[in-house]
């Protein structure tokens, strides 16, 4: 059985090699139970213990069901598999929640109680910027203090210097890009719109921008469609790029595309978690 810090080593090496698990944790357990408060468990998006123990089936199947969903939403849930009987002393069913507790029903003989906390860790959202424009190279710089994973493609003999980045590529060809939230931007401001647009909406992501003016991107759409490009990929790509704040400056407008990636990155993160509200009859050996 992996121990708890040979886990958390490997979480640190997942973590830094950006890939998605979820941690989770035994916080409280009462009566019989195979697993004790502070076990902890590494849980791969496909459902697949990598490292740890919390206990058997009685338990595994709620927390399978958490991990899944806490990896779709990106936000972390308690969960507490007990017993029946225990169950109807509080009022409430399995798969109802409470107060952020998520309640399964413990089916097996040993009638223990177990609280689990489960915590999704996700890559950092990843920008991708094309271009090496002054909008381009403040975009990468203030996107990195907010978090971002920042890329930066563009030929090396536009750039005047080595930008501080996560990745720099010396041309508009991404190739591998690892698995993460994406949002790309182009700002090429005339060097290599074309090139760098078609690479754009070759990349699957949330979010795709053009900074220039809707009319360019026009004209840069015909070209691109004659070319064989797809024309719907194409009109998913906003332009002018960011939120209309009033911008100017190279820096002002970047921030504004920051502010736009931001509605996109959050939309939805401020509401209701449905998986957190809507009661759904649930066993933890299902």
């Amino acid at each position: 059985m992996t121990s708890a810090p040979e886990v958390l080593d490997l979480a640190a090496q997942l973590k830094a090699a950006e890939e998605s698990f979820v941690l989770a944790t035994v916080v409280r357990t009462v009566s019989v139970t195979a697993a004790k408060a502070g076990a902890k468990a590494i849980i791969r998006p496909d459902g697949s213990i990598v490292a740890g123990w919390i206990g058997g089936g009685c338990a595994r199947g709620a927390v399978l069901k958490a991990a899944r969903e806490a990896l779709a939403d990106g936000c972390p849930r308690m969960v507490s598999v007990q017993p029946e009987n225990l169950l109807t002393e509080l009022g409430v069913k399995a798969g109802e929640i409470r107060e952020g507790v998520k309640f399964a029903s413990n089916m097996c003989p040993s009638k223990g109680t177990m609280d689990i906390f489960v915590e999704p860790v996700l890559p950092h959202p990843s920008l991708i910027v094309l271009g090496a424009s002054p909008v381009a190279l403040s975009l990468a710089a203030q996107a990195r203090t907010l978090g971002y994973h920042v890329t930066l493609a563009a030929p090396a003999a536009d750039l005047v210097a080595v930008p501080e980045v996560d990745m720099l590529i010396d041309s508009f060809q991404l190739g591998m890009l690892a698995e993460a939230k994406r949002f790309v931007v182009v700002s090429t401001q005339g060097k290599g719109d074309e090139a760098a647009l078609r690479a754009a909406v070759s990349t699957e992501a949330i979010y795709h921008a053009f900074v220039g003016s809707r009319r360019k991107m026009m004209s840069l759409r015909d070209k691109l469609t004659a070319d064989g490009a797809d024309p719907a990929a194409l009109d998913r790509v906003k332009a002018p790029a960011g939120l209309d704040l009033g911008a100017i400056t190279p820096e002002e407008i970047a921030m504004s595309i920051l502010a736009e990636i931001t509605v996109a990155r959050r939309r939805g993160q401020r509401e209701p978690n449905p998986s957190l509200t809507e009661p759904k009859a649930h066993h933890a050996d299902e």
